[in-house]
Parts: structure tokens; sequence; C-alpha cells
């Protein structure tokens, strides 16, 4: 029998029956002439809690809309909560949390301040849904990460996949690694800036489950070894400008060393991106290799698969 969540907060809760049933449920959901009123009537809430130019458009957060209302579902949305209340501040999580689940049959929160939608749901009387938190984790992302990745290369064990960019502060790379953890005889390589590597939390994980990984400095040598290049901007706003200027614009998949990458390998991103792909447009459209629109279609699918789960069944 497939394990059933309340949350879904961060990647660790998913074991490999889950996440096929989510990959089963999204195949059905791709189809063109899928309809599905099931929805109908609940209502879900977005919570943005973490102010940022780049809240504005979060390719999460408007994939969950639209999985919403394409099941019939209704959407209210408060933006930028900590800029224009004291909600979410220490000692009122739970009052927050409790007054949502009076108007809303789901809340997606994306929090400046890690473990926050854990924390949350340890009271909610709705299921909550982690769309980033901080340093933490975007869980949604990486099922939506590793379906692509099934999707385009036809597996999930025996992948060897290079993480690159921010690993210190991406919850996108922190998320996916969880999950490819899951999966037997992963490889991962992480290559990233000296002030920018993977945390050690990661790293025991994937020492616990016996998953093969290292660290590189050289994204070139490696490239050709690759099925799944994983990149990721370097997060500008998470660090002091010194360090930045340090690691900007160094690991950058560009035309020069685009052809180092295997034509059966992918290339994903959560973006936003900034330059760390410096490829023509429709290279990075239309190339085969480049997978990252796929990828943002997918992510309607698995979301589409994950209200259902927590709402609908």
């Amino acid at each position: 029998m497939t394990k059933r969540l309340k949350h879904f907060y961060e990647s660790q809760q998913l074991d490999k029956d889950l996440i096929f049933h989510f990959f089963e449920e999204a195949d059905k959901m791709s189809e063109k002439d899928y309809e599905d009123d099931l929805l109908k009537g609940e209502i879900l809430a977005t919570l943005f809690c973490e102010p940022s130019a780049r809240t504005k458009f979060s390719p999460t957060m408007t994939s969950f809309k639209s999985a919403m209302l394409k099941l019939g579902g209704n959407v209210i949305t408060e933006e930028t909560i900590k800029e224009l209340s004291s909600a979410f501040e220490a000692g009122s999580i739970e009052d927050t949390i409790m007054v949502v689940g009076k108007y809303s049959d789901c809340a997606i929160i994306k929090h400046y301040e890690e473990g926050t939608v854990k924390r949350a749901a340890e009271i909610a009387e709705i299921p909550l849904i982690n769309a980033g938190d901080g340093r933490g984790q975007n869980p949604t992302q990486a099922l939506t990460d590793i379906y692509t990745i099934n999707n385009e290369i036809g597996r999930l064990e025996n992948l060897k996949v290079i993480l690159v960019g921010d690993l210190a502060n991406g919850r996108e790379v922190r998320s996916l690694s969880y999950l490819l953890a899951k999966l037997p005889q992963n490889k991962l390589t992480f290559v990233s800036p000296d002030n920018l590597k993977m945390k050690d939390d990661v790293k025991g994980y994937l020492r616990e489950n016996k998953i093969e990984f290292e660290e590189h400095s050289d994204l070139n040598k490696i490239l050709p070894e690759a099925d799944v290049i994983y990149m990721t901007r370097i997060q500008k706003e998470r660090m002091p400008s010194e360090d930045y200027e340090r690691a900007k614009g160094k690991y950058v998949i560009n035309e020069s060393n685009f052809s180092l990458i295997r034509k059966d390998a992918r290339i994903l991103h959560p973006l936003p991106r900034v330059d760390e792909i410096q490829l023509p447009f429709h290279v990075i459209r239309y190339n085969p290799k480049v997978a990252i629109f796929n990828q943002v279609e997918n992510g309607l699918y698995i979301r589409m698969a994950l209200l259902k789960h927590l709402i609908g069944e």
C-alpha cells in the first residue's frame, strides 16, 4: 500500500513507492485530453514569506496556482507577508497557520527561514507544502527534477549526476541530493566555488545511505562522464557582496564546453538562471541536451499529482 503524506516539507519523507506513485499520477495529468474537477470547491492558499525581487515570479508558486486551477480548485494569495505584517515572526507562526487553516484547504509556504514549514506542520489542521525555506529545501522541485530525469534518461538508478553552483545556499540541490539517495547506485559530483560547498548534513545523509559522492573543481574535465548536469545560480541575496564576486561566473555552460556533454545527457536548472548557462536561446529551447523547459512543464503535472494526494484522495 502506498504511503500517505499529511504534509510535504522535505525530500526525506518520500520512499521509492511513493515517488513512482507520483510519477504515475503525473503521467495521467500530462495527457492532452486530461480533465478533472477533483478539487472543485477546494481552496489553496499560497503564502509568500520571503521578500525578494525574484519572489514576484516564482516557477514553483506559479505552477502550484496553475495546478490547483486545472484541478478545478481556487487559489488565494498572500504576498510578502513578512513585509506587510508580523505574521511568521517568532511566536506567531502557530496563530498564522491556524488562521489560514480556517479559510483554506491546503497551504503552500515559501519562507525565508529554514525549518519553518516543518515546524508549522506540527500544529496545522490542513496540509502544508514547502515551496522553499531559506537555505533548507524545495522538495517539490526535487520531485519535479527526478521525474524529468526519469522521462529524459529513462532511469533513476546508476546515474552520474553533477550538481553545479551555489551548493551552500541552493535548497533545490539539497532536496535533489536527498531524493537521489533513495535510489541505488547513483553517484553525485559537487562542483562549486570554495566558499559555497555542499553542507555536511547532506554529505552525512549520502554516506548513511551508501551513495557515492565527490567534490570536484574542474567542471570541463567531468562533463563527458555525466548523465545529468544540474546547474544553479549563485544566490547573491544570501551572501556578502565580496563572496558573490568571488563566486560569480566561475562555473558556466557555454558554447565552448557544451560540446563536451554527451548527446544522451541532459542539462537541468530550477530557474531563475543568471549567467551560469551562456547558450543562445534557440539552443536552450530546442537542443535535446537542454531539458529546462521540459522540466518546467513537468513541474505542473507533479504538483497536480501532489495536490490530488494531499487534498483529493
